[in-house]
């Protein structure tokens, strides 16, 4: 039965270009050309469903990660069901259910624990049927990413020696992730579905900027192309095959104002706004992630959606075709909340309950306990940029109690792109932490010099990344201090009066210094730690951090007092 479109909001101006609700016409659509060459055929109603940044939640997330629009949100029972259900209100043969990247990795433990392959298998029994790769696809590299999608047992051996993985049931794309040393793409670029007899093209794509933000393990013999040319290119290839209707999903996305709701488009900005409007006008829906905000908008003449994160949201997109051009007339899209006042799916319960058997006692086991909440949200520092969190300070401190006696260190430094949940007041149990910190990091340890240890910290300007500090780093930041650049991160100077256990860093001594080894590695742009020598390379990030909340007892929320603003 016909569904009630998203009501046209108001139009805000983002760069040269105006964003309005998501809802096109005919004159706007890409690839539309008119209502059909006159013969009078009515247009094919085409339903997308799509989600994005999924992460492995199969069970109901908890706390802020678990509610939006102020309602409880998401599982994996629920996403289920609710797919059913938005698909049978038109005719379910013309449903495509797609996503846009980050399905798996940063999971929870029912997940990671074996290798997110609980989560393909609900995604696939909840209907999906296609997705581009997200960067966290590969976390544990391009092989065990084909794994996931052909089938196999991991190398470590089957998770279900009684069902062993037979691969995803849906097909991920990967348009602009090639093989270095092939030239072609690691996956499919593309596909093509037809409904009712019209053709609708899906090209596949994660940020181009993928290697900055994943182990350089889980990229090695891969290159990551340009998002505006690899679609153009990809879209130009469908139109040549006669294909008219084409969906971009990308793994990259924006943000949009802070109190804008989930079918807003507010002040939108981010890497997604210039690269919708560098999108040729043949594309016509872009369903996009990354960022876990919840938007709908139109940005260069195509519709650009965001589901959030989790499966707390479910984007509605309802296409009308003609049957005679393939164009797209008409686009429209609603993001709906995965509330839990629906039936669970109950496949999706066994599937849960099966997992959970496996998993054994370990997740219950407790590890700790906390006074208070303990939570990831990061105070203001300067300008948009973020500054320390509670949690993010626990976890810093965590790490050099790991690694102070055994390597020497005076000092972490945790990203605060790899604390991922919050810790709840009460007893803490193993899943939790791991929840926190689901990556399997290496804890380890570098020197650096004094003026290095300095670069690090005003390439946190550069980066727009600010490291957590453990309780032995104090330092003040000049909010009218230079930012150094991308070549020379040294030469800013918004950092001064730094300090490792209360006594001045001297640029010329030398420092074991702490973090994870995806930081390591030069992660989320800090390459002066590639510089470190003596590495040594200790245990896993979330041993320590169990470790030192069982040895410290109740733990307290950290001060936010260790970078002060002069």
């Amino acid at each position: 039965m016909p569904r009630t479109s998203a009501p046209v909001r108001r139009a805000v101006l983002v760069g040269a270009s105006v964003v309005l609700a998501a809802t096109l016409t005919a004159a706007t659509t890409g690839g539309g050309d008119g209502p059909g060459d006159g013969t009078g055929s009515a247009p094919v109603a085409v339903q997308l469903l799509a989600l994005n940044d999924f992460h492995g939640n199969l069970e109901p997330p908890s706390g802020s990660s678990g509610t939006i629009a102020g309602a409880p949100a998401g599982g994996v029972e629920y996403l289920a069901t609710q797919l059913a259900q938005l698909a049978g209100q038109v005719q379910q043969e013309n449903t495509i259910t797609v996503a846009a990247g980050d399905l798996i990795g940063a999971s929870p433990l029912l997940s990671a624990a074996f290798h997110d392959e609980p989560s393909i298998e609900a995604l696939g029994l909840a209907g999906l049927d296609l997705a581009s790769v997200g960067n966290h696809e590969f976390d544990e590299g391009a092989d065990e990413l084909l794994r996931i999608q052909n089938g196999g047992c991991h190398a470590d051996g089957c998770a279900d020696p009684d069902q062993p993985y037979k691969g995803a049931e849906f097909q991920y794309l990967s348009a602009n992730a090639f093989v270095t040393d092939a030239g072609e793409p690691l996956l499919a670029p593309y596909a093509v579905k037809e409904v009712a007899g019209v053709r609708i093209g899906f090209i596949g794509m994660t940020l181009e900027g993928t290697p900055d933000i994943v182990t350089q393990s889980g990229v090695a013999g891969l290159e990551f192309r340009d998002e505006i040319e690899t679609g153009n290119r990809y879209a130009a290839e469908l139109q040549k095959q006669g294909v008219e209707a084409i969906v971009v999903l990308l793994h990259e996305g924006g943000t949009q104002a802070t109190n804008a709701g989930i079918n807003d488009c507010t002040g939108l900005q981010g890497p997604i706004v210039p690269i919708a409007e560098g999108f040729s006008p043949a594309i016509d829906v872009v369903v996009s992630g990354h960022t876990h905000q919840a938007y709908n908008c139109v940005i260069g003449g195509k519709v650009v959606t965001s589901a959030s994160s989790f499966g707390r949201l479910v984007t509605d997109i309802d296409l009308q075709i003609d049957p005679a051009t393939g164009n797209v007339l008409t686009a429209t899209a609603t993001n709906v909340v995965v509330g839990r006042d629906v039936p669970a799916e109950p496949a999706e319960t066994e599937l849960i309950a099966r997992y959970r058997t496996l998993l054994g006692p370990i997740a219950s086991r407790q590890v700790g306990e906390t006074t208070a909440a303990v939570t990831r949200a990061q105070e203001p520092l300067v300008g948009s940029l973020a500054g320390e969190s509670s949690l993010g300070n626990l976890i810093a401190d965590a790490q050099l109690a790991a690694t102070d006696q055994e390597q020497g260190a005076v000092a972490a430094f945790m990203n605060p792109g790899g604390v991922r949940a919050d810790l709840d007041a009460g007893p803490v149990t193993y899943e939790e932490a791991f929840t926190v910190q689901p990556f399997n990091n290496y804890l380890t340890t570098v020197d650096l010099t004094g003026a290095q240890l300095d670069c690090l910290l005003e390439q946190q300007f550069v980066t727009e990344r600010t490291l957590q500090p453990s309780a032995s780093v104090a330092y003040t930041v000049d909010p009218n201090g230079s930012v150094g650049t991308a070549a020379d991160p040294c030469s800013g100077t918004r950092v001064g009066a730094l300090s490792i256990g209360g006594t001045p860093v001297d640029p010329a001594a030398t420092y074991r210094i702490t973090v994870n080894s995806f930081l390591a590695d030069g992660g989320d742009g800090f390459s002066v730690l590639t510089q470190g020598t003596n590495r040594v390379v200790g245990g896993l990030d979330i041993d320590g951090f169990a470790a030192y909340l069982t040895e410290v007892g109740p733990v307290a929320p950290p001060a936010t007092d260790r970078i002060t603003v002069a």
